[in-house]
């Protein structure tokens, strides 16, 4: 209904549209995405945050505490002194600084395994996804069956291939299981699928490119923000990884970081003076987890480039 304030004509139009404004007015503000707010989902979000960085909070403010602190002083809290360069320094000069040598082991299997894992899994994963080929099927569901099967379970087989073999205790004992990675090929089949349309691969062929060339030239290319998640993927589940060097390295020269810093906490859990390397485990903890922090932070930009360039594609 529409009132008018003059009576005439014109009037009656403007009440019109004034009626009007405050009716879609009135709908915008009924259907704001931004006023439909749950205060379940928002507890629960900042409790996830807060049980995700509650151990990382713990760590860096232990690494400033000497060892007379840090049994002493409240665990989230800083101690009377602050012994961080102290504990840096404690790190990198413990047994003629071996911590040094054990970050370029552990460089050296993650960035190799990770590299050659995604590359494995590339692959793989546009084979299945783009090729029909006899026993395909088959093979990604052997495929998918590995994945139910947990690493530690393959540990000791593993280790008796290798020792047969007379490559234990050598890097490649790190390097080649970890090149392996069922989850990386599952993920990088189902993402190749849908990246890659079909067309674009019969227009690659023909204009005389191989085979080879369609995946390095343009699969890659689409594919990227896929690697880098198996990049990662494959980066922090070999630099984390304990049970296989611990089993197949017994020489302390190529221990990784997981393995030396177990063997100090062991020596300051045996006592007889060595307690004085309590903080120095728990400082080179926090030092063994900055290279992966870093690493996210470098290749997320990928991930964001990866997903705003299908965005404009689509």
């Amino acid at each position: 209904m529409t009132t008018s304030i003059a009576g005439g004509p014109g009037d009656a139009r403007i009440g019109d549209v004034s009626g009007a404004a405050v009716t879609l007015s009135g709908r915008r503000r009924h259907y704001n995405p931004q006023n439909r707010r749950s205060s379940l989902l928002t507890i629960l979000m900042w409790t996830c945050v807060l049980y995700f960085l509650f151990p990382l909070v713990w760590l860096v403010v232990a690494s400033t505490k000497n060892n007379a602190d840090l049994f002493s002083s409240f665990g989230l809290w800083f101690g009377k002194s602050f012994s961080l360069w102290d504990n840096l320094v404690s790190v990198f000069t413990t047994q003629n600084g071996i911590f040094l040598h054990w970050i370029l082991n552990t460089i050296l299997y993650a960035g190799v395994s990770a590299v050659g894992a995604s590359l494995l899994c590339t692959m793989a994963g546009y084979a299945f996804a783009k090729y029909d080929f006899p026993g395909g099927k088959l093979l990604f569901s052997v495929t998918l069956g590995a994945i139910m099967i947990p690493m530690t379970a393959l540990a000791i087989p593993t280790y008796l291939l290798f020792s047969a073999a007379g490559i234990t205790n050598s890097p490649w004992a790190i390097i080649v299981p970890s090149l392996v990675s069922p989850f990386g090929v599952f993920l990088m089949r189902i993402y190749a699928a849908d990246a890659i349309p079909d067309s674009l691969i019969e227009a690659a062929r023909i204009d005389g490119a191989g085979e080879f060339r369609i995946l390095w030239q343009v699969g890659l290319r689409l594919l990227s923000p896929g690697i880098v998640t198996v990049f990662l993927f494959s980066l922090v589940a070999t630099w984390n990884n304990y049970f296989l060097p611990l089993i197949m390295l017994n020489t302390s020269d190529l221990y990784p970081l997981t393995v030396g810093l177990a063997q100090l906490q062991a020596a300051s859990a045996a006592g007889g003076g060595a307690q004085a390397l309590f903080s120095t485990v728990i400082t080179g903890s926090l030092v063994s987890v900055i290279p992966l922090m870093l690493s996210f932070l470098y290749l997320q930009r990928y991930w964001q480039t990866g997903l705003a360039t299908g965005g404009v594609k689509g």
